[in-house]
């Protein structure tokens, strides 16, 4: 009788939402079972799986239900209608913007800090997750060249760690008015965006126009400072690039840093997308001078295989950070455990935040940073191939000289004399032919007004035969277009 009232008191405890122990079992057996037969099945997948805004109105367009379903089969049921319908970016032929192919253990290490529900705004509420993260951020800062005092935070993304820079760039919010921001015509939109957000006037965010080899030109950057000041405005952040999202190039590193030290100007990098090929010696020879930044923004869910999302900015005089977000209201006295004690609040936007460390952490100790550097060399090679095979191809027409995982082309096939129109559009049509096929993914850009294409290539599991596949399809779609039209 005592045993069947002690039961019976444990389920009339449950909460809500509460499953029973087996159904979460099987339930998350589930899970695993889904995502190692997606991971060990995904080259043989589709690229690309889409659909119209009508198409997933007719699937979706419901009422939330008012009754509760069996947890296996909604799972069932989203991922078979929801996960499947999007692009596979961790395909080895995903080779459009800039993907991002995760480890496994790093995955299965962000569903453990979801499933213990970390907050990792404070230390009192996460003493071990904040330590390994500033573990982690000494790792990035000994990478880069930072000095020891140097810090910085783990973010969402690159884009709200160019937004973190320029808060603390911006200097006294009274000068804002006259203040003046530089980037290139190569430089991500989330500067321009964040010079905006920081209340920057439009007018006076400077553009500055790249080189032939879309490398910020220093001597008309130089010129536009000087006029500035010569107008009684106050020149105020530069931000290169460490490795230009469309091409890969990086900024002249070193010509920046001594024009922003002569001018006493902040120096920010954003090499989202190339910052941690400083783990090669290939890598660390493109980005010399981002050591001599003031800021740099690094993406670890990019070429450091982590899922999404976790960005990082690093800053070289960790008190500027600090200062420029620390707030002390009444209800967080009781975090005040002394400044060895780093609350992650005082230096980013976030209170609320996870540890996102944590994956990068799981995944660096299982496999070491010899396979890390091994596997974002293979990234470096693999465009080298494909500039090659572009290069000696009479389809293909290199743009801009490979660099840092990327290639930019054209397919111009040899005897047809096209037209500026009519390349665009033979390479506007072959690259919606690849992607709808399903067989790879390729993206395009412009420069100097140029349609182009580009291959990215940051997977760890792409092959040679995967990146010289793709560009053979390329020329046999391209000849096969051009013949019909």
């Amino acid at each position: 009788m005592g045993q069947n009232n002690q039961k019976s008191s444990r389920r009339v405890s449950r909460g809500p939402f509460d499953l029973e122990e087996k159904e979460m079992r099987d339930l998350g057996y589930k899970a695993i079972d889904i995502l190692v037969d997606r991971w060990t099945s995904l080259r043989a997948q589709n690229v690309w799986a889409g659909g119209t805004r009508k198409e997933m109105e007719a699937i979706f367009r419901q009422h939330p239900p008012e009754r509760p379903s069996s947890s296996l089969s909604v799972m069932t049921e989203a991922v078979e209608q929801v996960l499947t319908r999007a692009a596979r970016i961790d395909h080895p032929r995903f080779f459009a913007f800039v993907p991002s192919s995760p480890t496994w253990p790093s995955v299965i290490a962000d569903a453990l800090v979801s499933g213990f529900n970390i907050f990792q705004g404070t230390w009192l509420e996460s003493a071990a997750p904040s330590q390994v993260e500033l573990v982690v951020l000494d790792w990035f800062r000994e990478w880069i060249g930072f000095p020891e005092l140097s810090g910085g935070i783990l973010t969402s993304g690159g884009s709200a760690a160019n937004l973190n820079a320029l808060v603390v760039a911006r200097g006294e919010v009274d000068e804002l008015d006259r203040a003046v921001v530089y980037c290139s015509d190569q430089g991500h939109s989330s500067l321009e965006r964040a010079a905006r957000m920081v209340g920057i006037r439009d007018c006076n965010i400077r553009i500055v126009p790249s080189t032939q080899k879309y490398c910020i030109d220093l001597d008309l950057l130089k010129k536009a400072i000087q006029k500035d000041k010569a107008s009684g405005l106050n020149p105020k952040v530069v931000c290169g690039n460490g490795g230009a999202t469309n091409t890969g190039i990086v900024d002249p590193l070193e010509g920046l840093a001594e024009i922003c030290q002569s001018e006493n100007l902040w120096f920010h990098v954003d090499a989202s997308y190339g910052g941690f090929s400083v783990l090669t010696q290939e890598g660390k020879t493109s980005l010399e001078g981002i050591e001599l930044a003031d800021s740099v923004t690094l993406d670890p869910h990019k070429w450091l295989f982590q899922p999404y999302e976790v960005g990082c900015l690093m800053v070289r005089d960790l008190q500027l950070l600090e200062s420029a977000f620390r707030v002390t209201p009444d209800y967080l006295q009781d975090m005040d455990l002394g400044l060895e004690h780093v609350n992650f609040c005082d230096r980013g936007l976030q209170l609320t935040r996870s540890a996102r460390a944590f994956k990068i952490w799981v995944s660096v100790k299982t496999f070491g940073m010899k396979l890390f550097r091994e596997a974002i060399q293979n990234g470096l090679d693999l465009v080298r191939d494909a500039d090659l095979y572009v290069r000696e191809s009479d389809t293909l027409e290199l743009m801009a000289d490979a660099s840092l995982g990327i290639v930019c082309f054209i397919v111009n096939p040899r005897g047809f004399d096209l037209n500026k129109e009519e390349l665009e559009a033979l390479n506007s049509a072959v690259l919606d032919d690849i992607v709808e096929s399903g067989y790879a993914m390729i993206s395009s850009t412009k420069l100097k007004g140029q349609f182009a294409l580009r291959l990215c290539v940051m997977n760890h599991t792409a092959r040679k035969e995967d990146v010289l596949g793709v560009l053979k399809t390329i020329e046999m779609t391209a000849e096969r277009l051009a013949t019909c039209e």
